[in-house]
């Protein structure tokens, strides 16, 4: 455990943090998983757009893009999972531009119209935190469904416009699903190369980053092989993988049982390549564990247990969630940045409301580093719409390539950092427009530049006026949570009558409760105009589940290992 110290006491409300400006435009590593949603989306968005250009009837893109866009999501769910998370973006796309267009044909008040694309803001945002169903988030919802609010629209046309974005919504679901042909296990075997290199750099560099982005991993790996389905003979190596992975990070240290991080990086970058997952030895208690996640797996799948998921994602969206202060501030700067574009007679408001809507992030520092990003993007964007719009008109197929081309782009681009992929994102959303016509080049570019400057100030404002006092509270709550998830773990790891898999679960249960008491204080500690955080119980707190963590993997030992033919297999099987 380190010795950190922890800062002296702070005054009972805190002011605005510092808003950096540096770190929040430094390039990052591409995510490694980048060309999945940039290969994705081009080919989801690839044959409508063919469809409709054969057919001479490009001013439909923006339905059938609704749809395409789909395919952005889901990614790093297992198939299983992302079956049905897929299939709900679709439908939730489709009803989002449902009630635009509905909107959109019977009235023409820019004032109504504004106030329902804020609705509209706010309702996605929550609703995409949470289901988590991100990235891309609400901002892809917005995108579509403001849009579709200032296009000219008939009630008779909305059949066949949501008809259209239908049809693209299911070609994207099959895109999306379409690599579990090849590779049906590639999700959960990223998800556990990412845990064993965390649990590499953890065991090589103890320490409290490494130990909370351990057992971040560790515990996402968990997830995505809980929801992966059907146990295979991948799954259970991916599983004793993982069981590897959380007995590094739990006792980083010589002697603790666990393998070291030379052998963790190499069957990571065996695990992430194409060949056979390898087949460690067995850890102390893999058998047990593996029991154990058996057992989780058929209790999420029972009645009881989607029951209980439900009703956890009814207490995220309930008058107590954390969520609410977001939602606030999202129909705040939206409705404000769409007014105030209107009063100055700006172009398209609805430019500002999609600006507006994608600054907000979890706190007020990580808000403004999306400002700056945003507009940063934004700003360069409409210099290379500029440079690439005359080639664009060459011919319909050339606007059809142009776009696609920045959609590989856009994906490409944006995990190095939000601005590098707004810039590409900027032309591909003015580019949109050419298919219902030509516009005037100095008219577009002037009403963006406009639209984002408004957008990104009206929406930073409501960001620092609607506070987000909720943030202090689920930290406290969380440090109770890990204060009983540590507490079941001591008591069932020292109670020589506990079951092992109830051992191995209250293990699991402690990670997950370290993870969120983590990301509970991260946010809480960009948010400002609070009462003081509680620093030294959260390092305490983490502290002591760590040590508690690292016991129980102790405790099972070399003795506590059962042969791995002796598991279960059937629990949880279909």
């Amino acid at each position: 455990m380190t010795d950190t110290p922890t800062r002296p006491g702070r005054p009972s409300v805190r002011g605005l943090p510092s808003l950096p400006l540096a770190s929040a435009l430094r390039l990052s590593r591409p995510s490694d998983t980048w060309f999945k949603p940039a290969l994705s989306v081009v080919v989801a968005s690839a044959v409508p757009h063919l469809t409709l250009l054969a057919i001479g009837r490009l001013d439909l893109v923006m339905y059938t893009m609704a749809g395409s866009l789909c395919a952005l999501y889901g990614h790093g769910l297992p198939y299983a999972r992302r079956a049905g998370s897929v299939a709900g973006v679709v439908l939730g796309m489709t009803a989002s531009l449902a009630v635009a267009l509905v909107t959109a044909s019977l009235t023409g008040s820019t004032a109504v119209l504004i106030a329902v694309g804020a609705l509209l803001a706010a309702a996605q945002k929550v609703l995409c935190d949470a289901t988590r169903i991100g990235p891309p988030g609400h901002v892809i919802f917005t995108f579509v469904s403001s849009a579709a609010l200032f296009a000219p629209q008939r009630p008779e046309q909305i059949p066949g416009h949501l008809a259209l974005t239908l049809g693209a919504g299911a070609f994207a679901w099959l895109v999306a699903l379409a690599p579990a042909l090849v590779r049906r296990e590639g999700p959960e075997r990223r998800a556990a190369a990412r845990a064993l290199t965390a649990a590499a750099e953890c065991a090589a560099d103890p320490g409290p980053r490494t130990r909370n982005a351990a057992a971040a991993a560790v515990h996402a790996a968990w997830q995505c092989l809980l929801a992966s389905g059907r146990p295979t003979p991948v799954r259970r190596s991916l599983e004793r993988l993982v069981v590897h992975a959380e007995a590094a990070f739990a006792a980083p240290r010589p002697g603790g049982g666990a393998a070291g991080p030379d052998r963790l990086r190499a069957w990571a970058a065996l695990t992430r390549a194409r060949g056979p997952v390898p087949a460690p030895p067995p850890a102390p208690g893999t058998a047990d564990e593996l029991y154990g996640i058996d057992a989780e797996r058929a209790a999420l799948r029972a009645p009881d247990g989607r029951r209980a998921a439900r009703r956890a994602l009814l207490r995220r969206l309930g008058p107590g969630s954390p969520l609410l202060p977001v939602a606030l501030r999202t129909l705040a700067g939206c409705a404000l940045a769409g007014y105030l574009c209107a009063a100055l007679g700006v172009g398209r408001p609805y430019w500002a409301i999609v600006t507006a809507a994608s600054l907000y992030q979890a706190n007020i520092t990580l808000s403004w580093n999306r400002t700056l990003q945003r507009t940063l993007g934004n700003l360069l964007g409409v210099l290379v719409f500029a440079a690439v719009l005359p080639v664009s008109r060459i011919s319909p197929l050339a606007l059809v390539c142009c776009c696609l081309f920045f959609s590989f782009a856009a994906e490409a681009l944006i995990t190095r950092n939000y601005w590098l992929g707004s810039v590409a994102v900027t032309p591909m959303a003015l580019l949109v427009l050419e298919f219902g016509g030509t516009h005037p080049a100095g008219e577009l570019i002037g009403d963006r530049v406009l639209d984002t400057v408004l957008g990104a100030v009206a929406g930073f404002l409501a960001a620092t006026l609607v506070t987000n006092r909720r943030a202090a509270g689920r930290v406290e709550r969380a440090l109770d949570a890990t204060g009983r998830a540590r507490a079941d773990a001591e008591r069932t790891g020292a109670d020589p009558g506990a079951a092992r898999e109830a051992r191995d679960r209250a293990r699991r249960t402690l990670t997950a409760s370290l993870v969120e008491l983590r990301e509970a204080g991260d946010a809480a500690a960009g948010e400002w105009w609070q009462r003081a955080l509680p620093e030294q119980r959260l390092l305490a707190a983490e502290q002591a589940g760590h040590r508690t963590l690292a016991a129980t993997a102790q405790r099972r030992g070399p003795g506590g290992a059962t042969p791995p033919a002796v598991h279960a297999p059937s629990i949880g099987a279909e």
